[in-house]
């Protein structure tokens, strides 16, 4: 026997072989559907007992191998089964010789044979005959199981015969001596009537009996036999069926233990009356030695009395260890034989199958050792490849993956021998394939993405080198291409330099043939093999979805419900939906990008090659709408640090888009990497919403950009910057030019001014602007363009430190309201030693000679088009530098009282800070011409005030937080007013500029005091007449009505009061003359009384005065102190001085 079977297990031993061989005209395909249904029926069941055959069936077996069948009774072919197809008459005769020939080729040791004819009709068909069936087709055939049953019942009876026939116990007849083939001729001349060899010969015959009774279902009786074999054959050192009859015992102690067999076959073996699950739970325990009792042996009563068969089967049957110590002495035994060579190499398969169930890898290792150096004859290449890929298999079942792999590969190189004239690429790349796993390696990039690296790398680069070479020997370049970029991506760790070098060489050869494409390759028998992308080439670190430039970002209008009317939820706080919106928050970004708007994604990328590497097409994978992607080149030195690159694409539709990852053409293979298969990357999110088109704004201005760049606290970016240098006080105009660059008309358009941040003090409207103008020229169409004028007023404090100029010679000036001369003008310089030469960048404002800065923003808000409509907009911000001369400062305010008590002169101490000539002039006053460094004084008569007298406006107590507040914002409001009256401007005639000079924040309370009506208005009337700036003539001797008049325009109630008038005169030398009895006399009394008075009411009081000489008189009216006059303020009780005049009496 010189053709081994690998795939023999254990149980082989028990089976009956029936070789099933096509005669006649059959396809192929037609026979191995019958030869499918044949095999069908491999276990079946002998009638009235609970006896079970196992068949085996070969559709191709050497007959030479029947030789070995009385060695071991499973080797011989008993049954055959011959398949035919007659389509005629006329092919019966042939198939009929045919089957003949067979059963002659497989000679007298057929126990039966079996023809099966398909197709055949009529007569022929009609020929009574026991060893053939007919069937009408192939198709028509139910009863081919029922057929080859009874055939296999056929070959039980002779089975069970010879059984019998060499199991009785012949003492008469000389029993024959059983040989293997080579042994015939070693046996020649040997005395055969001597003791030692009759006890060979039953030896042998006791181990054939067992054979049979394995083969017949009995197994008891077999395990009998196989012992006292051993015994008698041990005896006379027969040790090549020694070891045959040990490894008869092996195997039907294997049967014993593992019901469920151990060739790896699908379905388990039926025992008679047992169930395979409560067997196998009681046996299958190594070294255990039970005594079992067979559920079938039962009675209804319980157990059977007679156990004495079931305790002989227990004793008889081998452990589970003692299985395999047998199999190593009969491996041993047929060790001593180099023609036993094959079935040596078929009991280590045996046993390596058994330590397989047993799970004892180690110890099938060495059996499998021990196969590999088996040596038999010379070997055919196919049957080396045989032989090395059942090693391997073997290896794959005890677990040692990387051997299997290893015979495996020795499988794939065999098929491609420079000894096979047409070696065989495809099975050479199959077996490779299949040396994959036990190589730690994988066709999948991902698996290579998952922790550290598995596996020996140069055994693995080695391997996929192999891959390479046959794909390309097989004539499928794209395969070639699949398997080198894989290499170059899974292995690129391990490349050295210069492997580097060979391989991307290499790939740019198989590319310009080929190019590598992502779409999945199928091979022949299946496999699938996925793209490969080249993630390492470069290497990307970071990817951050960049937002739009902060003058196209757009902003949604606020809900009236707020940002929370989005929850659709009655509960205040739900865990389950902040859990999901934390979800989305960790992959979706929180702004937007607009329709029809180049987008950018940047990626940190380098590249680890030690050469420059060139990246073509490189651009952006998205889902979610329809996008246009820009693609880029970019070429990337060797070995490169972290190197920034932006790709752009633009959105043509709304909606939601997720950046997955990004495209590339490296080495001629096209790429499609997805972020989440790159290890290692860090991005803050890969969802945007995607919002309809908006109009995009250009701005351009009429003054020139600013060289300083707005940084405002909230973050927002400016776009443009512009600067102008003005005076203090003065206005300018800013014009700016509106250009919708868009592919949207511009219909919106909103226009706020923010003040940043400053020190300085700032009065009025520093920014003001019309914009009905503008937005009568809307919608914009796309290329159109608008105007926009703003005006710029800058109006800083106007005062100046004490210490910069020297005062002004005050020559009796008081602020106290009593009478001196008139106003006058006094010309100073400033005192050198009070300038400072470097003034210090804290200076205090009103510093002269500190150029003060404003800067402020103008925001346009503007939408159109289709996002408007979806309420979004967007900002453009135009930064505003305003560098502040001063021009003027007021040094000093003071005031005077006037000729009536209803107007004060205001006194203001003027200093021309520029270096130029400057004019300064006031309502109704004449200009002050001031050189440069000059100051002056001004005086201006104005109309007392009656603040008292404008409404609150009805926010204003609620809109400050406590009355000092609110003490301010009044305060400021009578600056305001009062600057209003006085219209102070100025204007320098060589720079033809001019502007306004304010006085608010100038005055203090005093002041404020001074030029206000007092909340009781006094009135006194000389014959009805108002007397109070003009002088009341009268006649001596005629008496003359005098009358005091009380408005009470103060909150509260006022009085009751008493009120006296004094007469004197003026003698122009700073003497009064009080003593004027003799001259005037009261009518009545000279104190006046006046009741209480409600808040807006009136009151008056009357008297009457009689001049006895001519002259001037002043009347001096005083209050009595008393506790109602205590409790008001003494401003609150300015009367009028009354001038009478007495004239002559007329005749």
């Amino acid at each position: 026997m010189s053709v081994p079977d690998y795939m023999q297990c254990a149980e082989d031993h028990q089976t009956l072989l029936v070789v099933v061989q096509p005669v006649g005209v059959v396809s192929e395909e037609n026979f191995f559907r019958i030869y499918r249904r044949i095999c069908a029926v491999s276990q079946v069941s002998v009638r009235d007992s609970q006896r079970v055959l196992y068949i085996r069936y070969r559709h191709r077996y050497p007959p030479d191998n029947n030789e070995w069948g009385d060695f071991q009774t499973h080797r011989r072919a008993v049954g055959l089964v011959a398949v035919a197809g007659c389509g005629s008459a006329r092919e019966w005769p042939l198939a009929l010789e045919q089957f003949r020939a067979q059963k002659e080729r497989y000679g007298p040791a057929l126990y039966d044979s079996r023809l099966l004819v398909f197709g055949l009709r009529g007569e022929a068909a009609g020929q009574p005959r026991t060893d053939v069936a007919f069937f009408p087709g192939y198709e028509d055939c139910r009863s081919v199981e029922r057929t080859v049953e009874d055939f296999i019942g056929s070959l039980f009876i002779v089975l069970e015969s010879k059984r019998l026939d060499r199991a009785t116990d012949k003492s008469g007849d000389k029993i024959p001596l059983l040989c293997v083939p080579f042994e015939k001729k070693d046996f020649v001349g040997l005395d055969t009537d001597s003791r030692h060899y009759k006890k060979r010969c039953q030896g042998r015959m006791r181990k054939h009996v067992g054979d049979l009774c394995l083969q017949a279902g009995m197994l008891q009786d077999s395990l009998v036999h196989y012992h006292m074999s051993v015994e008698l054959l041990r005896s006379v050192n027969d040790f090549l069926w020694l070891g045959a009859a040990l490894e008869g015992l092996c195997s039907a102690s294997v049967i014993y233990h593992y019901p469920g067999g151990t060739g790896g076959k699908t379905g388990a073996r039926r025992f008679p009356g047992s169930s395979l699950a409560a067997e196998a739970a009681n046996r299958h325990r190594p070294g255990a030695q039970e005594v079992l009792i067979d559920p079938g042996a039962l009675t209804t009563n319980g157990i059977n009395p007679d156990t004495s068969a079931e305790i002989g089967r227990a004793k008889n049957c081998l452990s589970p260890e003692d299985i395999i110590d047998k199999y190593k002495e009969a491996i041993s035994y047929y060790g001593k034989y180099k023609n036993a060579g094959v079935i040596e190499l078929e009991a280590c398969v045996k046993a390596v199958r058994v330590l397989a169930v047993q799970r004892r890898s180690m110890e099938a290792s060495e059996f499998l050792q021990n196969a590999v150096y088996i040596n038999l004859r010379q070997l055919s290449e196919e049957e080396k490849i045989q032989r090395y890929s059942v090693l391997s298999e073997l290896y794959e079942l005890i677990g040692f993956r990387r051997k299997s792999a290893f015979f495996k590969r020795v499988a794939a190189m065999q098929c491609v021998a420079p000894s096979i004239l047409e070696p065989g690429w495809r099975a050479c790349y199959k077996l490779l394939l299949e040396t994959l796993p036990g190589y730690s390696l994988s066709l999948d990039p991902n698996d290579f993405n998952k922790g550290t690296h598995r596996g020996w790398a140069a055994v693995q680069m080695r391997l996929l080198h192999e891959l390479v070479y046959a794909s390309r020997r097989m004539g499928n370049p794209a395969l070639s291409v699949r398997h080198l970029s894989f290499l170059l991506q899974t292995m690129l760790d391990f490349l050295s330099d210069q492997e580097k070098k060979d391989v991307t060489q290499s790939l740019e050869s198989y590319t310009s043939k080929c190019p590598g494409t992502m779409e999945l390759i199928t091979l022949p028998d299946g496999l699938t093999l996925p793209p490969v992308p080249f993630t390492k080439l470069p290497i990307v670190r970071h990817v951050n979805l960049l937002n739009l430039p902060a003058s196209l970002r757009p902003q949604k209008m606020k809900s009236l419900l707020g940002q929370n009317a989005s929850t659709k939820s009655p509960f205040i706080y739900s865990p389950i939906i902040a859990h999901s919106r934390g979800e989305e928050r960790s992959k979706k970004i929180d702004f937007q990008w607009v329709q029809g708007d180049v987008c950018e994604v940047q990626l940190m990328v380098y590249n680890p090659m030690p050469f420059e590497l060139r990246v073509e097409n490189m651009g952006l994978l998205v889902s979610g709408v329809e996008f246009e992607s820009l693609p880029a080149a970019l070429s990337l030195p060797a070995e490169s640090g972290l190197y920034p690159v932006t790709l752009v694409g633009v959105p043509q539709t709304t909606g939601m888009i997720t950046v997955n990852g990004y495209h590339t053409t490296v080495f001629g293979v096209f790429s499609d990497c997805l972020l989440d298969n790159l290890p290692g990357v860090k991005t803050g999110g890969s969802t945007v919403e995607v919002i309809p088109a908006l109009p995009r704004l250009q701005i351009g201005t009429s003054l020139p950009r600013s060289a300083h760049s707005l940084q405002p606290s909230s973050g927002d970016e400016i776009s443009t910057n512009v600067s102008v240098q003005l005076y203090n006080g003065e206005t300018q105009q800013l014009v700016i030019k509106l250009e919708n660059i868009g592919m949207e008309p511009l219909e919106k358009l909103e226009v706020t001014s923010k003040i940043l941040t400053t020190k300085e003090k700032l009065y009025g409207d520093f920014l003001s602007w019309k914009l009905e103008e503008t937005l009568a020229q809307f919608p914009l169409q796309p290329g159109k363009v608008a105007t926009f004028t703003v005006n710029i007023k800058v109006k800083l404090e106007f005062s100046c430190q004490e210490n910069v100029l020297q005062d002004l010679s005050d020559d009796g000036i008081s602020v106290s309201g009593f009478p001196l001369c008139s106003p006058f003008r006094q010309v100073v310089r400033p005192r050198v030693e009070s300038k400072p030469v470097n003034p210090p960048e804290g200076s205090k404002p009103g510093d002269s000679s500190h150029v003060k800065t404003l800067e402020a923003i103008l925001n346009f808000k503007y939408s159109g088009g289709p996002g408007h409509v979806e309420g979004y907009y967007r900002n453009l911000s135009l930064g505003l530098h305003v560098e502040v001369e001063p021009s003027v400062f007021f040094t000093r305010v003071s005031t005077l009282p006037a000729t009536s008590t209803r107007q004060c002169h205001l006194l203001l101490d003027v200093f021309n800070s520029t270096e130029h000539e400057l004019m300064v002039s006031a309502r109704s006053n004449e200009e002050l011409i001031l050189h440069a460094g000059e100051c002056q004084r001004m005086a201006i008569q104005v109309d007392k005030f009656n603040f008292e007298s404008f409404p609150e406006s009805p926010g204003e107590k609620g809109q400050f937080a406590n009355s000092k507040q609110l003490e301010e914002e009044r305060q400021e409001a009578r600056g305001l007013e009062i600057n209003s009256k006085l219209d102070i401007r100025w204007r320098i005639p060589s720079l033809q500029r001019t502007g306004e000079a304010s006085v608010e924040g100038l005055l203090n309370q005093l002041i404020l005091d001074h030029v206000q009506l007092a909340p009781l208005q006094w009135d006194v009337l000389v014959d009805g007449q108002p007397c109070d700036s003009e002088v009341a003539a009268c006649r001596v001797g005629d008496p003359i009505r005098l009358e005091v008049r009380l408005t009470n325009r103060s909150p509260c109630s006022v009085g009751p009061f008493a009120l006296t008038v004094v007469p004197f005169q003026d003698h122009q030398n700073g003497m009064h003359n009080y003593d004027l009895h003799g001259a005037i006399s009261f009518v009545g009394s000279s104190t006046f009384y006046l009741d209480a008075v409600q808040p807006s009411g009136q009151a008056a009081c009357l008297g009457a005065l009689l001049f006895l000489y001519t002259g001037d008189f002043f009347l001096h009216i005083r209050f009595h102190e008393d506790s109602t006059s205590k409790e008001l303020p003494q401003s609150w009780f300015c009367l009028p001085s009354v001038h009478v005049r007495a004239l002559e009496a007329q005749a």
